[in-house]
């Protein structure tokens, strides 16, 4: 008996269930969270070394014009636009509507689709202004 004891898990684990769009997108989230508070951080250093001191502004623009900042900057924009989508979604949830599970996967899907989709068009708007400067 304590054999069986032995081997089983104290609790449900991730290798006991699939996962499924909904705690996928909560750790996502979760995650996402973070990652806005640290690119908020950066943003706030940015744009005070923009204001008080021009040689940390060009360390810092050159930093963010090289292609891992750009690649920074998309998943940052691709986190807020994801985090708040969510968000939006939670707020559903809090007047209990969208519970039904085919509401809850086309609501998981459309967070993911408009999040690209702004994370896109943020883009295009901020190099269309670069072009135009």
């Amino acid at each position: 008996m304590s054999s069986i004891r032995e081997k089983r898990p104290l609790s449900p684990h991730l290798q006991v269930y699939r996962p499924q769009i909904t705690s996928v997108m909560s750790i996502t989230h979760r995650a996402t969270g973070v990652f806005l508070s640290l690119g908020t951080f950066l943003l706030v250093v940015w744009l005070w070394a923009a204001a008080y001191n021009a040689e940390y502004f060009g360390f810092w623009q050159n930093i963010l014009s090289h292609i891992m900042g750009k690649i920074a900057l998309t998943g940052w924009a691709f986190a807020l636009y994801y985090h708040l989508g969510n968000g939006i979604r939670h707020l559903f949830w809090d007047i209990g509507r969208g519970f039904e599970l085919k509401n809850l996967t086309r609501s998981g899907i459309a967070v993911i689709l408009f999040a690209c989709a702004m994370t896109i068009i943020t883009w295009l708007c901020a190099l269309n202004q670069l072009a135009g400067v």
